[in-house]
């Protein structure tokens, strides 16, 4: 097992977002969750990764996690080589290759501010990638995508999910993604 969540309860003050989530993602497993804005998607991925602890429940991970946020979170300050390497603890020909892999050859002495969205996506999942997490959470990473990179995204992750067959968590409004990616898929609804 790499990855246990038993989510009892999670709120945001008097709201209740989360009620009763439980499931275990197996290493090499894609559990794709979807659902309309506003149900807790990425609050549930947040409590995944760690980054919120308010929480009834536990959630128990085994391994290296990498996670992709909805907005790229680089480090505007440092190149895209050394987003790489600093963040991945990958060399400078490790760094070189994951940028080649999504695009980016020849780009790795930009700053993220030089690059455009759709460039800063893809560095966010070469940084994942880069990690070889045992698990792997994504956040809506093809979001304001255009479709053909979309796709060329698709078939990168579907490449490296098999490769290193991480326990991967992905949102996506997505149903064409999920049903593309996915082993498995969950829906979340709103709490009444």
């Amino acid at each position: 097992m790499s990855l246990h969540a038993a989510i009892h309860a999670k709120s945001f003050g008097a709201l209740p977002v989360l009620r009763d989530v439980m499931f275990q993602v197996r290493r090499g497993e894609v559990l794709a969750v979807l659902g309309p804005s506003g149900v807790g998607k990425s609050t549930l991925l947040r409590l995944l990764a760690g980054l919120d602890a308010d929480f009834t429940g536990e959630i128990r991970r085994e391994g290296r996690l990498a996670m992709v946020f909805q907005e790229p979170t680089l480090m505007p300050w440092r190149t895209a080589l050394d987003n790489l390497r600093l963040t991945a603890g990958v060399d400078a020909t490790q760094a070189q290759a994951a940028l080649a892999r999504v695009g980016l050859a020849g780009k790795g002495g930009m700053y993220p501010g030089q690059l455009s969205l759709g460039q800063q996506r893809r560095l966010s999942l070469a940084r994942a990638y880069a990690a070889k997490p045992a698990i792997l959470l994504l956040d809506e990473p093809f979001v304001s995508l255009d479709t053909a990179l979309v796709t060329d995204m698709l078939a990168l992750t579907e490449s490296v999910i098999a490769e290193q067959r991480p326990a991967t968590v992905f949102v996506t409004h997505a149903q064409a993604e999920a049903d593309r990616l996915a082993t498995r898929q969950m829906m979340l609804g709103a709490l009444a």
